[in-house]
Parts: structure tokens; sequence; C-alpha cells
């Protein structure tokens, strides 16, 4: 069985504040914009300067802000 799509967790600072699910290729800007525009996302980012976006294809995306 080949999927195309996956489901990838948000983080934020280590935190599980989300899923998306987004085409198995998707550029990591994409899966980026995706993570930052959640509803469970947005006031954690908010007002924050962000530090880091780890994104590990097809599996995890880590904000971490401070």
């Amino acid at each position: 069985l080949d999927r195309n799509s996956v489901t990838v967790v948000v983080q934020v600072n280590g935190k599980l504040r989300g899923r998306i699910s987004c085409a198995k290729d998707a550029a990591k800007e994409t899966i980026e914009k995706e993570a930052l525009s959640l509803d469970s996302v947005k006031p954690f980012v908010e007002g924050k300067s962000i530090r880091k976006i780890i994104v590990v294809p097809n599996k995890i995306i880590n904000i971490v802000v401070g």
C-alpha cells in the first residue's frame, strides 16, 4: 500500500499542539506555513520570536519560540 498523504505532528517548544495532513513529498516551507496557520498553534506563537523551526519530513515539526 502506498499512501500519498501523511499526518505530521506539530509541537511548540516540545509540547504537542496539533496535527496536520500533508502530501508525502511536500516542501518544508509548505509544511511550516500549514503548521503556523493552525488555530491551536497561533496562541503559542503570537507575540513571540520564532528561534528555530525543525522539520523532520513525514514525521514531526517542532517550533521553538522565545
